[in-house]
């Protein structure tokens, strides 16, 4: 009998990371993009507004609390307008985009982001975006920036 060696074991999969993000759109269906950072991943390139989920955190609430650090106003987080799955080199990234608007009275500020603009949909593929972001310009580009919709009661 001759021994076969173990089959090699397989790689880890990629850490998961689930994030949300915020469609905002004014009265005038134009949607809010902000810059990244240079000192962030991916540093300088456009996304929709938003960030990680903490352990215990609801991503509606997460949504909203990562908006009012980035954007200094709060928002109401309506429903759940789109899941996607992106494949960066480190990480898996799921991401839930909910429909959202501005409270009333309340003006986004670049508080903890580079720059950001209120664009129309059609050209939100005009600004160099996340690659997890590109497919919602897609989707946009099609429908349009989806009506308000609140979020369904908990």
């Amino acid at each position: 009998m001759s021994a076969s060696s173990p089959p090699a074991p397989s790689p880890a999969p990629p850490p998961r990371k689930l994030v949300v993000a915020g469609l905002v759109v004014d009265d005038d269906g134009q949607i809010l993009i902000t810059r990244r950072r240079a000192d962030q991943a991916l540093g300088g390139l456009w996304e929709l507004p938003g960030g990680k989920v903490e352990p215990g955190e609801a991503p509606a609430a997460a949504l909203a609390r990562e908006l009012a650090e980035e954007l200094g106003a709060a928002v109401e987080v309506g429903g759940v307008w789109d899941v996607l799955h992106h494949l960066y080199p480190d990480f898996e990234l799921v991401m839930i985009v909910y429909r959202c608007r501005l409270r009333p009275g309340e003006v986004a500020r670049a508080v903890e982001v580079a720059d950001l603009r209120w664009v129309p949909a059609a050209a939100v593929g005009d600004h160099d975006l996340l690659p997890a972001d590109r497919p919602l310009v897609v989707r946009l580009v099609a429908e349009g920036p989806p009506p308000w919709s609140p979020s369904p009661p908990r």
